[in-house]
């Protein structure tokens, strides 16, 4: 289990690595199978070192494995960091549901029903 300190900069370099379009798009690629760079690159109209450096944030984040074969570099998405985002993101939404919730019954609750401190003077 991953110390607190740990767990927060995970998150950090998840969520900064997911702030940009261009790293969101190359990630839902290789969410289809693992792609080589040059690959990548291809259909981006940037060059294949600034396509490296997107993928060097998402790799320092986790969220790829790479793999070389001489002077390949084959790249593949590793979901385990995603799949803590999407859990901190999950806890977090029912506590703002569960008051959102909460909130919304004693708005709706008729003036008789409510104590006499939750009624204006």
């Amino acid at each position: 289990m991953k110390r607190p300190a740990q767990q927060t900069l995970l998150l950090d370099l998840v969520f900064a690595a997911l702030s940009d379009a261009t790293r969101r798009g190359l990630l839902t690629r290789l969410l289809d199978g693992e792609s080589t760079v040059g690959d990548l690159a291809e259909p981006l109209k940037m060059s294949l070192p600034a396509v490296s450096k997107h993928l060097r944030v998402m790799e320092n984040a986790g969220l790829l494995k790479r793999r070389i074969e001489g002077r390949t570099h084959f790249i593949q998405a590793n979901p385990k960091p995603l799949r803590e985002a999407v859990n901190w993101i999950e806890h977090h939404r029912q506590f703002w549901e569960g008051s959102f919730d909460r909130l919304a019954a004693l708005v709706e609750k008729p003036p008789s029903e409510k104590s006499p401190h939750q009624t204006k003077s």
